[in-house]
């Protein structure tokens, strides 16, 4: 049995390249950092490795990852592994193996995002100082409803599932 599967979680280290093919297909490159820590056997002082992953993202994943993911962002990617050849001007042949994704998940927002300047708000924008009203429940009193709202009726015993 074979498998060629990668799973990759971190964090954007570039914006997203959004470009599309001569034949007309849209392809994004992102560059997605992974970091490693660990303590030190001998030493016990805490180390860092980062690495940097080149991940592949074809037609719609390509759009949403460019429309999306920002430098920084947390993301995951499912994919598989593909190496390409080809020969440099030099005559000499070289390799770089990629992620091809197969799936994204984004990851939360980053504080902050969202947030736009005064002058950069958009039309529609709610204003600052609208807030939604949290309802208070007493543990003492049962919830007032409406009088169409809720029928009380009595539960069946041969109702109950188990």
């Amino acid at each position: 049995m074979n498998l060629n599967k990668v799973y990759l979680i971190g964090r954007m280290a570039s914006d997203p390249e959004f470009r599309t093919t001569p034949s007309g297909q849209e392809v994004a490159t992102l560059r997605i950092a992974t970091s490693r820590i660990w303590n030190d056997r001998t030493s016990g002082e805490r180390r860092e490795n980062t690495e940097f992953h080149t991940v592949v993202v074809w037609s719609r994943l390509a759009q949403i990852a460019n429309q999306y993911l920002n430098k920084g962002g947390l993301v995951m990617i499912e994919g598989r592994l593909q190496t390409r050849s080809w020969e440099g001007q030099d005559g000499i042949k070289r390799y770089r193996t990629e992620i091809i994704a197969e799936n994204l998940q984004l990851g939360p927002k980053p504080k902050g995002a969202g947030m736009v300047k005064e002058d950069e708000k958009p039309a529609f924008a709610k204003p600052a100082e609208v807030k939604e009203e949290i309802p208070v429940v007493n543990e003492e009193e049962p919830p007032a409803a409406a009088d169409s709202e809720i029928e009380e009726a009595e539960v069946q015993l041969k109702d109950i599932p188990f």
